[in-house]
Formats: structure tokens, C-alpha cells, sequence
């Protein structure tokens, strides 16, 4: 049992929230703090009306992620003088990834174990990957404090479940391909699923897949193909680069190929197209004349042309009463078990209107928030609590599997079917 401090209070951050909650023989003490307190104050008055903990129980406060001294001034008043800290305290980074290593930095400063969902990316350029975390490891091992990165869904549950595969199925691991389908229906003409400054960075990248012990990279959205998902059926499926395959491909070198694979709807991607065209997706700063508050005259301002386009698409956490459908996100797994070559498809389907019922948030949100909620309770029970920064895999993967089962996100399998790959 231990002290939990939640960073963020968007989609990911509430479903989290509720979870924590939901487990509080597992966490004793709840915090949520962000930029916006009143956001912060708002779940937490969501989640105690729901009974799930008593009325004022949950803590929250106001904090710049951007600024280190003000996020170690929270973690100590949160959990206390590091010396006299008597039970396991954790940091849930929920917030963006462009604040992942001012977090870790506060982190060591304060001596509190952390865990996030995605890796770092800096806000200048639409690039990430994990050096930037893995240049921690040294310090967070010395400090005796561990790092968990990557602990949502995709990354997070697709590497437990290659893992798993790999405990359980495989003596070599050497195809993998990580397929993400969302089947569900928001009746938007446009919107992402999560944060959209976010998504449309990530998916207007060029792709990048391993094969034969080096990197290829594509152009974006070029490869594509129909596969075909457990209850929902075929579905238009694209490369894209993602960020667990990086960690994967050390973790199991055995793997020949790794691949991530996405589905889009064509009016999707054909906003996508006009939101490119017209320059709206850029992250540059440009010059706009606007009328000054005062009515005194035109004024210059910069903005970011994708961060206004986040500020007039609909809010991610506003999609989830009206959503149907399903996604469906798994790992289609071929290897070597005693010298046969065997197949293997471990996969979640989630419903939005089911998380809707039981967080306030769509399946996208669902999918991530309970697993990083999961992975806080692996840290807590000292079952993750290795010093040092780690992906997901790492670690053992059955009590994460054995926890998804119980705790909104089952998972079904399929021994030596066609994987379509």
C-alpha cells in the first residue's frame, strides 16, 4: 500500500483516477494536480460522488509540469521528507510527453519513484524515442528509485503480452506485429481520441519498422493493407512508427521483423490531408495580427498553428457519450516453440460505451488509463520495484495479465491462427 500522485487530469488521468480508487486497499492516499486545478478538483468530486472514496479524500493541487522547483515543492508536501517516508510513493506522469524528463528530474530531486504512458518528445520537433529516458537509468539506479516507462496499452499491454508470449509460448520469438483498431463511431466529422496535437504528430511521421537487424523507414501512411479484427471484421490498417518496438526488438533480439499497425477511416484520413495542406499540422510558430483586448488596435501574436487547431477540434473527453462501437489491440506473435513453428494472437476488445458507464471516458482513454493504474499497483505490491528506468516488458508480465482480467480490460487468445502478416 502507498501514496499516489496522478499528473494530469485529461482523459487518461480520469479513467486512472477512477481505478485508483476503485483499488484503494492498494492506494491510501489519492492526489491529481495539473495546470488547471479546477479540472483537477472536478474529477475528484466526480469520483467521490460515485462513492468510491470518502468525500474530500482525494487531494489535488495546482502544478506546472513544465517547472521542476515547483513539481519537487509538490512531492514534498505531498509525501513528506524523503527519510521519514514509511510506505511506497509514486509519481503517474499522465500528462504530455513533452513534460516526461522535467518529471523524472523532479523525480530524483525529491526521491519518488515515477511511471508514465509515453515516451519523451520534445516540443520543437515532431520526433520521439527512449534515449532521452534511458540516459536516467544510472541516476534513477542509484537513487534506489525505479522508472516505468510506457505503461498504457500501445506501449505498455502489447509489450506485457510479448512478454507473455515469450514466458509462456515461445522459446524464439521472431515475427511480431502490434495491430491497434478502433471500430467505434463518435458521430464527429473530425476528432482525435486523445490529445490531438499529440495524434496528429504522431501520425503524420514518417513510418519506421525493424527487419534484419536494422531500421527501415517509409514514407507516412504509405504501407497499408486489410486486416481483419476478433469481432469487428476487416479493416484498412497502416504503418506507423511506435515506440514500444523500440524497446522490444532489444529486449527479444531474436525478432526478425516488428511492426505497429493502426486503422483509419478514409473521411479521417482525408481530413488529415486538408489539416496537412493547408499547413495547419505545423508546430513553427508564425506571426498573426489580432485585435488587442482593450480595442486599442491590431496586436502581433504567435501562435502554433497545430495547438490552434487542438483548441477548436472537439476535447477527447467529451466524446464518450455518444460513442459506440469497439476498439480491438493486440499482438500477432509468430515463433519457435520446441523446434515447430507456432502462431500466436493475444488481444483486448474494449467497448466505449462500457468505459463510458464506468469512468466518463471513451474506450481510447480506457485502454490507457487502466493499465497505467495497473502498473502503479505492480510498483506498489513490490512486484515492479527494480531501481532503475524500465519498459514494461521487463518485468514479469503474469500478475499484470491476471490483473487486466479483473480489472476492465480481459484478454483472449488464438493458438496457430492466420495472423494475415
Amino acid at each position: 500500500m502507498g501514496k499516489v500522485l496522478i499528473i494530469g487530469a485529461g482523459g487518461v488521468a480520469s479513467v486512472a483516477a477512477h481505478k485508483v480508487a476503485q483499488n484503494s486497499d492498494i492506494f491510501t492516499e489519492i492526489m491529481i494536480a495539473s495546470r488547471t486545478e479546477s479540472k483537477c478538483r472536478a474529477l475528484a468530486d466526480a469520483i467521490e460522488a460515485k462513492g468510491l472514496v470518502p468525500k474530500g479524500s482525494i487531494k489535488t493541487a495546482h502544478v506546472d509540469a513544465d517547472i521542476v522547483p515547483e513539481l519537487v515543492a509538490l512531492f514534498n508536501e505531498y509525501f513528506g521528507e524523503a527519510e521519514k517516508r514509511t510506505e511506497p510513493c509514486l509519481v503517474m506522469n499522465l500528462a504530455l510527453p513533452y513534460q516526461d524528463l522535467t518529471i523524472m528530474d523532479a523525480c530524483l530531486e525529491a526521491k519518488v519513484s515515477y511511471l508514465d504512458t509515453a515516451n519523451y518528445e520534445p516540443k520543437d520537433e515532431a520526433h520521439f524515442e527512449y534515449s532521452w529516458q534511458w540516459a536516467y537509468r544510472e541516476r534513477f539506479e542509484k537513487a534506489g528509485l525505479c522508472a516505468i516507462l510506457g505503461c498504457g496499452f500501445d506501449p505498455g499491454v502489447t509489450s506485457i503480452y510479448t512478454a507473455y508470449a515469450a514466458k509462456h509460448h515461445f522459446d524464439e520469438i521472431q515475427y511480431l506485429d502490434i495491430v491497434d483498431c478502433n471500430a467505434g463511431d463518435h458521430h464527429k466529422a473530425f476528432a482525435t481520441n486523445f490529445n490531438p496535437e499529440i495524434n496528429i504528430r504522431e501520425i503524420t511521421q514518417k513510418g519506421l519498422y525493424w527487419e534484419d537487424g536494422k531500421w527501415v523507414e517509409t514514407e507516412p501512411l504509405e504501407i497499408h493493407k486489410d486486416l481483419t479484427y476478433p469481432e469487428v471484421g476487416p479493416r484498412d490498417s497502416y504503418l506507423l512508427h511506435h515506440e514500444e518496438i523500440e524497446s522490444l526488438v532489444i529486449n527479444y533480439p531474436t525478432i526478425k521483423r516488428a511492426r505497429f499497425w493502426m486503422t483509419f477511416g478514409q473521411q479521417y484520413l482525408k481530413h488529415l490531408e486538408v489539416i496537412q495542406n493547408i499547413g495547419m499540422s505545423r508546430i513553427d510558430e508564425i506571426e498573426y495580427k489580432a485585435e488587442a483586448a482593450d480595442g486599442s488596435g491590431p496586436v502581433t501574436v504567435k501562435i502554433v498553428p497545430l495547438q490552434f487547431l487542438k483548441a477548436v477540434l472537439p476535447n477527447p473527453q467529451e466524446l464518450g457519450e455518444n460513442y459506440e462501437g469497439q476498439t480491438s489491440i493486440g499482438c500477432r506473435i509468430r515463433g519457435i516453440k520446441n523446434g515447430e513453428e507456432h502462431t500466436y494472437y493475444v488481444y483486448n476488445n474494449c467497448s466505449h460505451r462500457a468505459a463510458f458507464e464506468e469512468t466518463g471516458m471513451q474506450g481510447v482513454s480506457y485502454t490507457t488509463g487502466v493499465p497505467a493504474m495497473i502498473g502503479a499497483m505492480m510498483f506498489m505490491k513490490g512486484l515492479w520495484n527494480t531501481p532503475g528506468v524500465h519498459n514494461v516488458e521487463e518485468f514479469d508480465p503474469d500478475p499484470f495479465m491476471e490483473q487486466l482480467n479483473t480489472q476492465g480490460l480481459p484478454w483472449h487468445e488464438i493458438h496457430d491462427g492466420d495472423l494475415e502478416l
